[in-house]
């Protein structure tokens, strides 16, 4: 039985051409799910029980040095082949760090628009990110230009007054033995203040901090079939791809939690062309820097272990 994602519930469909086929058995040794087998010094299917049957991750296909094997089928085909760069053309870990230093979020932007052709080579980029399982279930939301991150706050904004009794101290009083200590915490120290930031004290006071009107945003999100990281992965890939460009970023990852569940969410989703509820989701903001910073800020992680 395939793999079911939001995108198809079927298996692939591999085709080998044994003329072609030398062998090696390089396809064999990278496929996950011993799909493919050699006989007769020739790659064949495999008659051996699949675990998930053919997810088309596409491996036997690209490591193929004859292009004996062509998987169509889940989102894939031989089209979708493509050189790899030459090693020397890729960044080495210096330029890498360097690049990561340099990135610091970004709330403040040139009234500048950001083009179409930067916009397609975030995408690009981030198309490339690793997910759960094939094909990708990420879902992008773009809004190009600050008239229209502008137009999604003040409606967010107006939304999340509809949701003001979670900020109720009833509510939150009621709640605390259900969602546990830490979430009362958070609840009271960061989205109680968070809401009227958020509202009346933000958006009904002429100030964008949800999305700071940045003249692009994009929004990544799953389906309920996705790996939750996907989304997250594939943001932070397009935020380092816009760092590369020349443009300032910064990750939102306040607006998202607000609207996964319930009639109301349901109903706002449906009005901004958000195709479903997913478990994780990311906003990003990207425009050019209206201010430079000169130092960067050392951070730490909460622990670092080796295991026995």
């Amino acid at each position: 039985m395939a793999i079911p994602t939001s995108r198809t519930k079927e298996s692939t469909d591999i085709r080998i051409n044994s003329e072609l086929c030398n062998g090696c058995g390089l396809c064999v040794s990278v496929c996950s799910d011993s799909s493919l087998a050699i006989e007769n010094e020739r790659v064949t299917r495999s008659n051996n029980t699949s675990i998930f049957d053919c997810f088309g991750c596409g491996h036997c296909m690209a490591i193929c040095p004859n292009g004996a094997i062509e998987v169509f089928g889940r989102e894939l085909s031989p089209e979708d082949l493509y050189d790899l760069p030459k090693k020397e053309n890729t960044s080495n870990y210096k330029q890498l760090l360097a690049l990561l230093q340099h990135r610091r979020s970004i709330r403040y932007f040139k009234d500048k628009i950001v083009d179409p052709d930067i916009i397609e080579k975030i995408l690009t980029a981030a198309k490339t990110a690793p997910m759960g399982l094939p094909p990708s279930d990420v879902n992008v939301l773009i809004f190009d230009g600050k008239e229209k991150a502008r137009a999604f706050a003040e409606d967010f904004s107006q939304y999340l007054k509809s949701l003001k009794f979670m900020t109720n101290s009833f509510f939150l009083a009621f709640m605390r033995p259900i969602w546990g200590k830490e979430t009362d915490e958070l609840f009271k120290g960061f989205l109680k203040p968070l809401f009227r930031v958020y509202t009346a004290d933000g958006i009904d006071k002429g100030e964008n901090t949800i999305n700071y009107d940045a003249p692009l945003l994009m929004y990544f999100y799953g389906s309920p079939y996705s790996d939750p990281a996907d989304p997250i992965i594939a943001a932070t890939y397009a935020m380092i791809a816009g760092e590369t460009l020349g443009l300032g970023t910064c990750m939102l990852g306040a607006v998202h939690p607000f609207i996964q569940s319930g009639k109301k969410a349901k109903k706002f989703r449906e009005n901004h062309k958000i195709k479903c509820k997913s478990k994780e989701g990311l906003f990003v903001a990207f425009g050019y820097p209206k201010l430079h910073y000169k130092k960067g800020i050392n951070r730490t992680f909460a622990s670092i272990e080796f295991s026995d």
